[in-house]
């Protein structure tokens, strides 16, 4: 477990595209997101943290939809009841279409009901007394976002950037150059000192990807 002040989160990956799925919560409170649920054993995994943590006002809150990060809403949803679905509005078509999200073409189909909510790039939205600011990071894919809390100084930032590397560009509905801008501009604008928690491998702070993501900084100068 990952403690940011009041701030929790349980991490829990996939052994087929060893994406991180989250539960994010605050201490003292029964109000979770789900975040970006994947593949099995992922969503069985959320089902024992929720339980095991008393957490009882859920929602799944979604970066992209991109198949291996919206994989888990079905499982998820058939074990703990119709609990909504927070989506950005860019993302929207992705959610429900196989074809869209790129699952069609693996042969392993996977869509999900509408959206309950829409989000956009500018909005606030709370976790319990922590407030988080949706940032735009689309360029991976068509209108992916993060969410960034300042009072924990955490962002939560999908497939947009890693440890040690930015998200493929090579998809359809990718654009480098976006996906660089919003970054640099939405992203390495945030305090040194914020964790960001990527759609894969493991968390780093802002400070140590400007000095050590070298695969960043040698796209940033291209």
């Amino acid at each position: 477990m990952n403690r940011h002040g009041p701030l929790r989160i349980e991490v829990y990956n996939d052994p087929l595209f060893y994406e991180n799925g989250m539960v994010v919560w605050c201490v003292g409170e029964a109000e979770a997101w789900i975040v970006d649920p994947g593949l099995p054993p992922q969503p069985d995994q959320m089902v024992e943290g929720v339980r095991s943590h008393g957490l009882t006002r859920l929602a799944i809150v979604l970066t992209h939809c991109h198949a291996d990060h919206i994989a888990g809403i079905a499982p998820l949803r058939e074990r703990l009841g119709e609990i909504s679905i927070v989506c950005p509005r860019r993302e929207l078509p992705l959610l429900t279409s196989a074809e869209e999200n790129l699952s069609a073409g693996l042969g392993m189909p996977v869509a999900a009901p509408p959206a309950d909510q829409v989000v956009e790039p500018g909005e606030v939205i709370w976790l319990g007394d922590l407030n988080w600011v949706v940032l735009d990071v689309s360029g991976h894919s068509p209108g992916g976002v993060a969410y960034y809390c300042a009072q924990a100084g955490v962002a939560l930032v999908g497939d947009a950037l890693f440890a040690e590397g930015i998200g493929r560009y090579d998809f359809p509905h990718s654009d480098r150059e976006r996906l660089l801008r919003n970054i640099e501009e939405n992203l390495l604008a945030l305090p040194d000192g914020t964790t960001i928690y990527p759609g894969h491998g493991p968390p780093a702070t802002i400070g140590q990807i400007k000095v050590a993501n070298l695969t960043l900084l040698s796209e940033l100068s291209r």
